[in-house]
């Protein structure tokens, strides 16, 4: 009952369900078991999920490595157990003198390479246990702080007890965390409201599948599957010849007919321009070493080097 076949469905999750749901789900309709996704998005978060199908799974950590950017509404004057407005709360402040230059000014500590303590209710290990299932039975542990990424904050919107804000982040970012944060800076708490991805690496939530696209059982969704170095587009790439090819899948540094920009990563094609796998390159190198190899089974048009 298996299509045979690999890719990336970008799907545009709806709130309420988890992101292994929506991984449950693709499998059932794509019939493939091997399926996953790049970057857990809390229940009452919507937006852009890639799940990786097949072969595509290989490039998952590619894919989390890239910035993501999330629109989020932080309702201040309220802290709770979870940072957002499902959990229990905790304190409630009165909310007086917000303006846009003000919340800008506390966001400017945010931004950057920032240290961050991941928080109780989250599927971080501690161990052998995910923190939200102890936090779930009262329990909280220590937390050793995390060193994230927050490339920008910009304050879109300011009512009198909230604001949105766009962010872009990279992996292991907490936007929920970032709320706490913003308003113990302004001293009258913050919990996100509304939370919603836009993007993940090169996917936006303009191209992908709506919810209800995935589950409806008569709508198709393998047209919907991008192929699968649709997840590395941003990246230089390589075409080796017969020769390289043979190294490269053997494990050995494949020569290159010129030297390599300054990079690290580059997708690497036969010389049909059939997606080999990833490699690594040195700035001026004249060779690409292997770093992960995949197998791309599943035909169509591919992102393929210019």
């Amino acid at each position: 009952m298996s299509e045979p076949g690999c890719g990336i469905l970008v799907v545009d999750k709806t709130a309420g369900v988890t992101s292994f749901d929506a991984v449950g789900l693709a499998r059932r309709r794509l019939g493939v078991r091997r399926v996953g996704h790049a970057g857990t998005l809390d229940p009452p978060a919507t937006g852009v999920l890639p799940l990786l199908i097949g072969e595509a799974t290989k490039l998952m950590p590619f894919l989390m490595d890239q910035a993501k950017e999330y629109v989020a509404t932080v309702r201040f004057g309220v802290t709770t157990d979870t940072h957002d407005l499902t959990g229990r709360v905790l304190t409630e402040a009165a909310v007086s003198g917000l303006s846009r230059e003000r919340i800008e000014a506390a966001c400017l500590p945010l931004v950057g390479r920032i240290a961050q303590v991941p928080p109780m209710f989250s599927a971080v290990h501690h161990e052998g246990r995910r923190l939200y299932e102890l936090a779930r039975e009262g329990v909280e542990v220590e937390r050793a702080p995390r060193e994230v990424d927050v490339a920008s904050i910009t304050v879109e919107a300011v009512g009198d007890s909230w604001a949105t804000l766009r962010i872009v982040c990279g992996k292991g970012t907490y936007v929920r965390v970032l709320a706490a944060d913003l308003g113990a800076t302004l001293g009258c708490g913050g919990a996100v409201e509304r939370l919603r991805r836009t993007r993940v690496g090169p996917f936006t939530v303009g191209e992908a599948v709506a919810w209800s696209e995935l589950t409806d059982p008569a709508a198709p969704l393998w047209p919907r599957v991008l192929p699968i170095d649709a997840a590395l587009v941003d990246w230089p790439s390589v075409r080796l010849d017969v020769d390289g090819v043979r190294r490269f899948r053997h494990g050995q540094p494949a020569e290159v007919g010129v030297p390599l920009a300054a990079t690290r990563f580059v997708r690497v094609y036969d010389e049909l321009g059939t997606l080999l796998g990833v490699g690594e390159a040195a700035a001026g190198a004249r060779s690409v070493r292997p770093v992960r190899m995949v197998h791309a089974d599943r035909p169509g048009t591919s992102a393929r080097p210019a």
